[in-house]
């Protein structure tokens, strides 16, 4: 925050009734329905966000715990992109760091051998937990580019993507790191 924004309210009424009627208002101030797919998306957002911080406060290894400070606050600035139409904050250098970050800890990683269930340690389940509402954004922001393309910025559509493959390293990593099997898919015939 700015020196000249520091201690100054940013908001300070919760309740407005603004959005008793159905409607929401944006960061510019148009208004649209609160089921409009701009909103889906926001909606979304907020849902990965707040899982990320309940997967945060379980108390990880501080580097992990550091990284998804990192990806909460990208999600916000993402989040402030969908809220003012038109606007792209997120950059290619995101996309880099985020693809950077997935590279980096799956280096620590054997290969795959066939596919992973999600599960194994809490931690790991609630991090594949993460993963699946990172898909969910990503399907979102293709969804409302789908009606204006121009709405939404290619790089955050990106960012997305690759931050469902970090989400996917970083529980197999958790699991790793706790000694705990990473429950792996079974063909029917092996069953």
């Amino acid at each position: 925050m700015s020196d000249e924004n520091k201690g100054k309210t940013r908001i300070n009424r919760v309740i407005t009734r603004s959005g008793d009627d159905g409607r929401t208002g944006l960061a510019d101030g148009s208004r649209v329905a609160k089921n409009h797919p701009r909103i889906q998306a926001l909606g979304t957002l907020d849902e990965l966000n707040s899982a990320l911080g309940v997967l945060r406060a379980r108390g990880l290894d501080a580097d992990l715990d550091g990284l998804l400070e990192n990806l909460q606050q990208l999600l916000f600035d993402l989040g402030g992109e969908l809220a003012v139409p038109g606007t792209h904050t997120l950059t290619e250098e995101d996309l880099v760091e985020v693809e950077s970050q997935a590279d980096t800890l799956n280096a620590e990683l054997p290969p795959l051998e066939e596919f992973v269930l999600p599960g194994g340690h809490p931690d790991a389940a609630w991090c594949h937990h993460c993963r699946t509402l990172a898909r969910r954004a990503e399907r979102d922001l293709v969804a409302l580019s789908a009606g204006d393309e121009d709405s939404v910025n290619p790089v955050s559509r990106a960012v997305l993507n690759r931050l469902g493959d970090l989400l996917f390293v970083m529980a197999r990593l958790i699991n790793q790191r706790t000694d705990t099997a990473e429950p792996q898919w079974v063909q029917r015939r092996d069953r």
